[in-house]
Formats: structure tokens, C-alpha cells, sequence
């Protein structure tokens, strides 16, 4: 799995969620970084906790900016979080608890996913929210 790095393709034009954005993958970074040393499992536990629970605020921070600024795919957009969210705490859990979740596939599954999110739902608040004077 390759690091991630930031680059145009993942900004959003909203500053304060780019600096989130760039918090998530320093942390999915760390628990490759984590993997390919050989950390134990308590040590990528808490990687993992760290990553649920940074993801949880990103994701009610950028709910709340849509909220405010009547952003009209918030509804699409909340749903998108519930179903990403699911997945990492059910991924998270598996791995946590040994039942068989190799790390190597999840962390792969939500590179991929994080980098999808980004550039199809996020890239269409960016402009929303800088025509309201949010950046």
C-alpha cells in the first residue's frame, strides 16, 4: 500500500476541512507505517481508535458547514458519512479483535475510499461554501 500524499487533487477550497483531510491521511500513514514495522496489535489498535475518532469529528465538522450554509446534497452527503463510518468501526472491530481482518486490505480499502470520498462528494461542497464566503 502506498502512502498517501497530499497534493491539489485532494483540496477542497475550505481550509479548515483540507487541514482535516491532511490529519486523516497522516494518520492512515501511521498505521502503514505501523504495519510494515511489525507493531503489535495494541499499538495499531490505538492508531485505529485515533483514526475512528478523528474521523467521527471530521465528519460532524463538515456536516455542521454544510448545515449552516444550507448546502443542498447534505442529506446525500450525511448518509455517505453513516456508510463510510460503519464500515471503518466494523473493519476497525475485526482487526481489534482478530477475526481474520488482514490490516494490509483494510487500510487499502479506506485509502481507496477516503481518496473516492474526496473527489466526488467533498469537491462538490468546496465551491458551494466558497460562494458563501466560507474558505
Amino acid at each position: 500500500m502506498t502512502l498517501l500524499t497530499w497534493n491539489h487533487a485532494c483540496t477542497v477550497g475550505v481550509r479548515a476541512m483540507d487541514d482535516q483531510h491532511g490529519i486523516l491521511m497522516d494518520t492512515m500513514n501511521e498505521l502503514r507505517l505501523a504495519l510494515m514495522r511489525g507493531s503489535g496489535r495494541e499499538q495499531v489498535s490505538e492508531l485505529l481508535d485515533r483514526l475512528l475518532e478523528f474521523t467521527a469529528m471530521h465528519f460532524f465538522s463538515e456536516e455542521q458547514l454544510m448545515e449552516r450554509n444550507d448546502f443542498p446534497g447534505l442529506e446525500e452527503h450525511r448518509a455517505e458519512h453513516q456508510r463510510l463510518l460503519s464500515l471503518l468501526t466494523e473493519s476497525a472491530h475485526r482487526v481489534q479483535h482478530g477475526e481474520g481482518a488482514p490490516l494490509r486490505a483494510m487500510l487499502c480499502q479506506l485509502r481507496d475510499g477516503f481518496i473516492e470520498h474526496i473527489a466526488s462528494l467533498d469537491k462538490l461542497y468546496g465551491p458551494w461554501l466558497n460562494e458563501r464566503g466560507v474558505d
